[in-house]
């Protein structure tokens, strides 16, 4: 399956989590990181939700609940509630994401590496999770801090050359880039100088 990767912009916004097991508190925290804003709907709770800032209610999932969310996962282990939860969810335009079930999902959330401001999604389309994983590992490897501190010195560069009344879009950035990253002793692949690593 062919998707269309984005990053959405969850901050402050509402998203909904049914089940409150190991896989949802991670899930959780993902979403968290990304500033959600989460209601979780579950009878049994993972004692870890105690420590996050979300909001819990111990019961079953109920028609009407996603009524009011702009995304919603679920990770109960159940088809038939997933199914209904799926059901309601396109019914209203609500994207959804049932882990480890793709027929019953909208979305599918890629593998994810984050360092800083960097944030590098790796998909394999729901086929394969644990390649999408093993790639997220890899390029883990190869983005370090530095890169979130070339970012930021990217980023105020592009400001500059905005303020003056310029545009960054017809600028090669790359060999910007690769200089910058070699004063780092960085090479364009993100191994250091000189190493194999």
């Amino acid at each position: 399956m062919l998707v269309f990767p984005v990053s959405l912009d969850l901050a402050n916004r509402p998203v909904l989590l049914v089940g409150a097991g190991k896989i949802a508190l991670r899930k959780a925290g993902q979403l968290l990181d990304a500033g959600a804003t989460i209601v979780v709907i579950a009878p049994e709770v993972h004692p870890g939700f105690e420590a996050l800032p979300v909001s819990i209610q111990r019961r079953v999932f109920a028609a009407g609940d996603t009524a009011g969310f702009r995304l919603i996962v679920t990770a109960t282990g159940n088809s038939v509630v997933d199914q209904q939860i799926f059901d309601e969810a396109e019914a209203s335009g609500i994207w959804v994401n049932s882990a480890d079930d793709p027929a019953r999902c909208s979305f599918i959330l890629p593998a994810i590496h984050r360092q800083g401001p960097i944030s590098i999604a790796v998909s394999t389309g729901g086929a394969s999770p644990a390649m999408a994983s093993w790639l997220r590992a890899e390029i883990a490897s190869l983005v370090g801090p530095e890169f979130a501190e070339l970012v930021d010195e990217l980023s105020g560069e592009r400001a500059e050359i905005k303020a003056t009344g310029a545009s960054t879009e017809d600028i090669d950035w790359r060999p910007i880039i690769e200089a910058k990253l070699r004063e780092r002793g960085l090479s364009p692949f993100g191994k250091r100088e000189g190493t194999s690593q």
